[in-house]
């Protein structure tokens, strides 16, 4: 039971680490192009490696899954709204599932 909080201060220290060390160890503006374009981009990397999994294995089909992401892939691309977007991925998915 006390090994928990070991867990819980770890988890937290490693977090809080990651949060604080760019505000204490970079004080003025960064002008390194690529580094600045590394940090734009380190959000969009992130959520796409957190999303990505949870959007080919939500159905229970996998397939559903990679076609759908496939058709959202496609609606982006043609016309990048997110509604659209994720009303066709739902939408694939019903009807794959029905198929199926």
């Amino acid at each position: 039971m006390n090994s928990i909080y070991i867990y819980i201060f770890i988890m937290f220290f490693v977090t809080y680490l990651i949060r604080v060390l760019p505000l204490t160890l970079i004080r003025k503006k960064i002008k390194n192009r690529t580094f600045q374009s590394f940090l734009y981009y380190v959000p969009y990397v992130t959520l796409a490696i957190m999303t990505f999994p949870a959007m080919i294995y939500a159905s229970n089909n996998i397939i559903a899954g990679i076609i759908a992401f496939i058709v959202g892939i496609f609606v982006a691309w043609v016309d990048g709204s997110l509604f659209k977007v994720a009303i066709s991925c739902s939408l694939v998915v019903f009807i794959i599932e029905l198929i199926i």
